[in-house]
């Protein structure tokens, strides 16, 4: 039996339905209705860069535009339906998926104890029960409010002064649980203050091999199909190496199927999916053609090589880079229409004087900036200052380019 084939363009329709951006951005979001959109994205990054608005908020607000920065606070903050931890980054998550972190929180309490041992200020672990007998006596407490005595440096993660590590280190392992931030600084507390008590302890934890299974199929059902380093990579919690024991075991089960990807430039390159891709409504469904900013570190492009393949965008951040050697800018936004990124635009929310500023516009090549399309974009700015906290657009005189810098 020949194994399905998905084409380049169905393949872009499964990739942009399960990550929510082929049905027209609208909707409710707040409450329940922004919780289900987080749950159907897995996690939301987090980032601290606020150029236009931060990686958490134009991730929720490129799908439902009437998102406010509130509606998430509220979420997180006042009904503790969302916590803090890691994927591949620092990460905002359903509640719900706590206990399946248990794996990430034990191997992080190997792994970060002997990383920050090596390579971060001496004496972090001697500040243990300082720091939690402080926090059970005080309440929730930033960095700021520990180690009084500890020198402080230029905050940096290369120059902690040991309470901060400490308070990470507790959190990253599972007996601190962040509350919250008070601007981007976070607020820990006991976890066990914070939780249902059957969270909380390992007893209650899954084990190893239902971890793998759910970590598994939840990363293949995100993704719509996705080769074994793929799912193991979407939470990060587990090596290229169990995600392919689990789609051995699966395969051999009937559980998933392999089939064949056709990228961008013609290309196949095997993948796993689901039984049910064949017959899914989405190989079918035309995306929306309402042109919408993307986060640099949104979902959909957070693997920058499969967006490369399945979109023949080629994107790479250049925060770290310096700017006489930047192609485009210090943070470029890509611009999505129907199934194709279309452009990156460079652009700054100047919250002073009140403007949102466009300093440069790439088309991506074949793409024309048509009457119509630039209409569209400048929509979606407007739509944006709301987000920004500004009033207004303006263009730099020399905006349009038609070639990199």
């Amino acid at each position: 039996m020949s194994r399905f084939v998905l084409e380049n363009r169905a393949a872009r329709r499964v990739f942009l339905d399960r990550h929510a951006l082929s049905e027209t951005p609208q909707g409710a979001a707040s409450g329940l209705d922004l919780l289900d959109l987080i749950k159907r994205l897995g996690f939301v990054q987090v980032d601290s860069i606020n150029t236009v608005a931060r990686a958490h908020d134009l991730i929720l607000f490129s799908r439902r535009p009437r998102y406010r920065q509130k509606a998430l606070k509220r979420l997180y903050e006042k009904d503790t339906a969302l916590f803090e931890h890691w994927t591949h980054d620092a990460a905002i998550i359903p509640v719900d998926y706590y206990h399946w972190w248990h794996l990430r929180r034990r191997r992080d309490a190997e792994r970060l104890r002997k990383r920050w041992k090596a390579g971060r200020r001496e004496g972090f672990e001697a500040q243990f029960q300082t720091v939690l007998d402080q926090i059970r006596a005080e309440g929730p407490l930033t960095s700021s409010d520990v180690g009084a005595d500890e020198k402080r440096g230029s905050g940096g993660w290369w120059d902690w002064h040991p309470s901060k590590t400490a308070l990470e280190y507790l959190w990253r392992s599972g007996a601190l649980h962040v509350v919250g931030r008070n601007g981007f600084q976070k607020r820990y507390d006991l976890t066990e203050r914070c939780l249902e008590q059957h969270l909380c302890h390992d007893a209650n934890m899954p084990d190893h091999d239902e971890t793998v299974d759910w970590l598994c199929r939840a990363a293949l059902d995100r993704l719509g199909f996705a080769t074994h380093g793929e799912i193991a990579a979407f939470w990060a919690h587990i090596t290229p190496a169990e995600a392919k024991l689990w789609t051995d075991t699966a395969l051999a089960r009937g559980e998933i199927l392999q089939i064949d990807v056709i990228g961008v430039d013609g290309r196949t390159r095997p993948a796993f999916a689901f039984p049910q891709l064949p017959e899914d409504p989405a190989l079918q469904t035309q995306p929306t053609g309402r042109l919408r900013i993307l986060s640099p570190f949104d979902p959909a492009l957070r693997d920058r090589k499969r967006a490369e393949r399945l979109f023949g965008f080629e994107y790479r951040i250049e925060i770290f880079v310096p700017e006489a050697r930047r192609r485009y800018g210090y943070y470029v936004f890509p611009i999505l229409e129907g199934d194709r990124i279309v452009a990156r635009v460079d652009m700054k929310a100047h919250r002073d004087n009140g403007n949102l500023h466009v300093r440069a516009l790439w088309p991506e090549p074949k793409i024309r900036w048509t009457k119509s399309r630039a209409q569209s974009f400048e929509a979606e700015l407007l739509r944006i200052t709301r987000l920004a906290g500004v009033d207004e657009v303006t263009f730099a005189d020399d905006w349009l380019r038609l070639e990199p810098m």
